[in-house]
Protein backbone atom coordinates (compact mmCIF):
# COMPACT_ATOMS: atom_id res chain seq x y z
CA UNK A 1 0.00 0.00 0.00
CA UNK A 2 1.05 3.75 -0.70
CA UNK A 3 1.79 6.07 1.43
CA UNK A 4 -1.62 8.25 2.17
CA UNK A 5 -1.30 11.76 2.19
CA UNK A 6 -4.03 13.59 5.53
CA UNK A 7 -5.34 16.58 2.39
CA UNK A 8 -6.40 13.17 0.54
CA UNK A 9 -7.69 11.22 3.67
CA UNK A 10 -10.03 14.95 4.40
CA UNK A 11 -12.11 14.46 1.60
CA UNK A 12 -13.42 10.79 2.43
CA UNK A 13 -16.19 9.87 4.35
CA UNK A 14 -15.58 8.25 7.72
CA UNK A 15 -16.85 4.54 6.87
CA UNK A 16 -14.23 5.13 4.02
CA UNK A 17 -11.80 6.18 6.77
CA UNK A 18 -12.62 3.35 8.83
CA UNK A 19 -12.40 1.19 6.17
CA UNK A 20 -9.00 2.36 4.94
CA UNK A 21 -7.52 2.16 8.80
CA UNK A 22 -8.64 -1.65 9.08
CA UNK A 23 -6.45 -2.30 5.92
CA UNK A 24 -3.73 -0.89 6.67
CA UNK A 25 -3.62 -2.25 10.13
CA UNK A 26 -4.01 -6.14 8.67
CA UNK A 27 -1.34 -4.89 6.37
CA UNK A 28 0.66 -3.79 9.36
CA UNK A 29 0.22 -7.46 11.30
CA UNK A 30 1.37 -9.26 7.96
CA UNK A 31 4.44 -6.83 7.98
CA UNK A 32 5.38 -7.94 11.23
CA UNK A 33 4.84 -11.73 11.01
CA UNK A 34 6.88 -11.23 8.06
CA UNK A 35 9.56 -9.45 10.42
CA UNK A 36 9.11 -12.27 12.68
CA UNK A 37 9.24 -14.88 10.46
CA UNK A 38 12.39 -13.44 8.59
CA UNK A 39 11.25 -11.67 5.72
CA UNK A 40 12.96 -9.13 3.32
CA UNK A 41 14.24 -6.35 4.09
CA UNK A 42 11.86 -3.85 1.89
CA UNK A 43 8.94 -5.26 3.65
CA UNK A 44 10.75 -4.40 7.05
CA UNK A 45 11.18 -0.94 6.31
CA UNK A 46 7.19 -0.40 5.14
CA UNK A 47 6.09 -1.02 8.83
CA UNK A 48 7.22 2.50 9.85
CA UNK A 49 5.14 4.08 6.23
CA UNK A 50 2.24 1.54 7.35
CA UNK A 51 2.43 3.36 11.14
CA UNK A 52 2.70 6.72 9.93
CA UNK A 53 -0.30 6.57 7.15
CA UNK A 54 -2.28 4.40 10.43
CA UNK A 55 -1.31 7.85 12.65
CA UNK A 56 -2.90 10.21 9.60
CA UNK A 57 -5.98 8.05 9.34
CA UNK A 58 -6.47 8.46 13.06
CA UNK A 59 -5.80 12.19 13.37
CA UNK A 60 -8.11 13.13 9.94
CA UNK A 61 -10.57 10.49 11.69
CA UNK A 62 -10.47 12.82 15.12
CA UNK A 63 -10.47 16.28 13.49
CA UNK A 64 -13.03 14.94 11.74
CA UNK A 65 -15.25 14.22 15.21
CA UNK A 66 -14.45 17.22 16.90
CA UNK A 67 -15.20 19.46 14.02
CA UNK A 68 -18.94 17.52 14.42
CA UNK A 69 -18.69 18.05 18.20
CA UNK A 70 -18.00 21.90 17.47
CA UNK A 71 -20.87 22.10 15.58
CA UNK A 72 -23.41 20.30 18.02
CA UNK A 73 -21.98 22.43 21.10
CA UNK A 74 -22.33 25.80 19.06
CA UNK A 75 -25.87 26.86 20.12
CA UNK A 76 -25.44 25.08 23.67
CA UNK A 77 -24.72 26.57 27.08
CA UNK A 78 -22.21 24.44 28.06
CA UNK A 79 -19.13 22.87 25.65
CA UNK A 80 -17.45 20.15 26.90
CA UNK A 81 -13.57 21.34 28.11
CA UNK A 82 -11.44 19.84 25.67
CA UNK A 83 -13.19 21.64 23.46
CA UNK A 84 -13.30 25.43 24.52
CA UNK A 85 -10.34 27.46 24.17
CA UNK A 86 -7.80 27.26 26.40
CA UNK A 87 -5.49 30.16 26.49
CA UNK A 88 -4.20 30.96 29.64
CA UNK A 89 -5.55 30.22 33.64
CA UNK A 90 -5.50 33.86 34.18
CA UNK A 91 -7.56 34.95 31.01
CA UNK A 92 -10.30 31.69 31.54
CA UNK A 93 -10.59 33.18 35.23
CA UNK A 94 -10.56 36.82 34.52
CA UNK A 95 -13.97 38.88 34.46
CA UNK A 96 -16.05 38.91 31.37
CA UNK A 97 -16.97 42.45 29.98
CA UNK A 98 -20.35 42.04 31.40
CA UNK A 99 -19.70 41.15 34.89
CA UNK A 100 -16.61 43.96 35.24
CA UNK A 101 -19.02 46.80 33.94
CA UNK A 102 -21.65 45.59 36.72
CA UNK A 103 -21.88 48.22 40.07
CA UNK A 104 -23.62 47.28 43.27
CA UNK A 105 -26.29 49.01 44.33
CA UNK A 106 -24.75 51.51 46.47
CA UNK A 107 -22.32 52.68 43.88
CA UNK A 108 -25.51 53.29 41.09
CA UNK A 109 -26.49 55.53 44.49
CA UNK A 110 -23.11 57.41 44.69
CA UNK A 111 -22.84 57.83 40.91
CA UNK A 112 -26.99 59.09 40.35
CA UNK A 113 -26.68 61.79 43.60
CA UNK A 114 -23.05 62.84 43.41
CA UNK A 115 -22.33 63.01 39.48
CA UNK A 116 -19.59 64.63 37.79
CA UNK A 117 -19.38 68.44 38.24
CA UNK A 118 -19.25 70.15 34.80
CA UNK A 119 -17.45 73.20 34.64
CA UNK A 120 -17.44 75.78 32.07
CA UNK A 121 -13.74 77.28 31.15
CA UNK A 122 -13.54 81.19 30.20
CA UNK A 123 -11.70 82.01 27.21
Amino acid sequence: MVRVKAPALRGKTKEELLKQLEEQKTELSNLQVQKVTGGATNKLSKIKDVRKSIARCRTVLRANQRENLRKFYKTKKYMPLDLRPKKTRAIRRALTANESSLRTLRQRKVDTHFSQRVYAVKA
